[in-house]
């Protein structure tokens, strides 16, 4: 298992599998169900093969390969669609999405581009806790 002693103060490791999957979660303090719906909270998902089904589903539900997958979600269809995203090893795909969430919290990701119908009252905690303007 790969170390996540570099993942931003904003990013928690929600779990960690023996079998390598990962799942990071941003500001769970924050995105708690009680203020947001709980698929709301923005997560960052690292998969031995591709996920071909959704937060929420079966993990296990999966094209097996033997490649790793890091995918940012921001609820259960709007996902971050990166050609980068597919790693040999997981050493790599932990070094990615560690920096994914680096870029993440410092208000690099362009989330609002990922919906074709905008939550606005997201979008501004969002940007209050990614310092965007």
């Amino acid at each position: 298992m790969s170390d996540y002693a570099d993942l931003p103060d904003d990013w928690v490791v929600w779990s960690d599998e023996d079998d390598g999957r990962t799942v990071l979660a941003f500001r769970p303090d924050v995105f708690n169900a009680d203020d947001f719906p709980a698929p709301c909270l923005p997560t960052l998902y690292l998969t031995h093969g591709k996920r071909t089904r959704r937060p929420g589903g079966n993990p296990n539900d999966r094209v097996v390969d033997t490649d790793w997958y890091v995918t940012l979600y921001l609820e259960p269809d709007v996902y971050l669609r990166d050609e980068d995203n597919r790693f040999e090893r997981r050493t790599e795909a932990v070094d990615y999405a560690v920096d994914l969430a680096g870029r993440f919290a410092d208000g690099e990701v362009d989330y609002r581009d990922l919906y074709q119908v905008p939550r606005e009252e997201y979008f501004e905690k969002l940007d209050e806790l990614t310092g965007e303007e």
